[in-house]
């Protein structure tokens, strides 16, 4: 394993360790307090600001948007019992697929 995925696994268990313990002024517990609207709510939030970093060009930005993304999506995670194993093994999946593009069906606008 990587130091990066190492990271990752690292912030989930945190992430989890939070979950299981309520720990005083954690951001972590706050959102687990409130519940899965309010940790659905912050990740379509940091999606958008995700977006409109790319938009506008700005890889710093956009570096930081995708952390705090990633962030509220292990949350998400978490809070209904998906681990980071899951997804690593429905990436590793994916990855060794080719032609896989979906085709899309066409809408006519004039109808």
């Amino acid at each position: 394993m990587s130091s990066n995925q190492n990271e990752l696994y690292q912030l989930y268990e945190t992430i989890i360790s939070r979950k299981n313990s309520h720990q005083e002024g954690s951001y972590t517990c706050y959102l687990f307090e409130k519940g899965l609207d309010k940790i659905l709510k912050k990740v379509g939030e940091e999606c958008s600001e995700t977006i409109i970093a790319a938009k506008n060009g700005d890889n710093k930005e956009t570096v930081l948007e995708i952390s705090d993304l990633i962030y509220h999506l292990f949350v998400m995670m978490a809070e209904q019992g998906i681990s980071v194993d899951e997804v690593m093994d429905e990436l590793a999946k994916r990855s060794g697929k080719t032609g896989n593009l979906k085709t899309f069906h066409q809408v006519d606008k004039n109808t």
